[in-house]
């Protein structure tokens, strides 16, 4: 469930973009004083600019949730939020998608970056910090899992734009929504068989 929460704004992203034809024109036309464009029904050309807008607004309802639900920020929804606003709202004001586009790859490439910072100081990796209090496996393991996640979201982030760059838009949104997610299950699967390899069995309660 928290895997979904997280691609929350990304599917509404998708849904927009895919039934931006079926919106009713008036409500189209009562969006455009909301946002800094002009959007007109019926043009699938703009349905990025929606899809883009609609996410932004989707990312504050997502740390305001998790927010009310905690009380507290999650780094990697606030991290999320400030790219989308900052690269979502370029495309808004420049009129151009390839700045939305970036925004995943960005993203990736920082938790690349902060995960192999973690690997070269301090005594625990990022995985370790958020994984040891419910898994127990020898240190070298925890280790490997982060260099593991190091180049899962540096091949992510490649991908995505190399999808951008080489393919169509509509196949980048196919991509951002089914082929994003699928890799981030895949991995997470792969990593739950290979700690389960590692895992150390925690000692019965002896029978008095």
């Amino acid at each position: 469930m928290k895997l979904l929460f997280d691609f929350f704004p990304v599917l509404l992203f998708f849904l927009v973009y895919k039934f931006y034809g079926s919106i009713p024109p008036e409500i189209i036309h009562a969006l455009n004083p909301l946002l800094p464009l002009t959007l007109k029904a019926g043009d699938h050309a703009d349905a990025i600019f929606l899809a883009t807008a609609v996410a932004i607004a989707a990312s504050f309802l997502q740390v305001g949730l998790y927010w009310l639900r905690h009380r507290r920020f999650e780094t990697m929804h606030l991290v999320s939020l400030a790219l989308i606003t900052v690269f979502g709202g370029a495309t808004l004001a420049f009129h151009d998608p390839l700045f939305i586009k970036w925004k995943p790859t960005i993203l990736n490439w920082l938790f690349a970056a902060a995960f192999l910072a973690s690997h070269l100081i301090g005594r625990r990796t990022l995985v370790e910090r958020m994984m040891s209090h419910a898994i127990t496996v020898p240190a070298a393991i925890w280790r490997r899992l982060n260099l593991g996640w190091i180049v899962f979201f540096l091949i992510s982030g490649a991908l995505n734009i190399w999808v951008a760059y080489r393919f169509s838009q509509e196949t980048w949104v196919d991509f951002k929504m089914f082929g994003m997610l699928g890799l981030s299950i895949l991995f997470i699967i792969a990593q739950a068989f290979y700690l389960a390899r590692f895992m150390q069995d925690t000692p019965a309660d002896e029978e008095i």
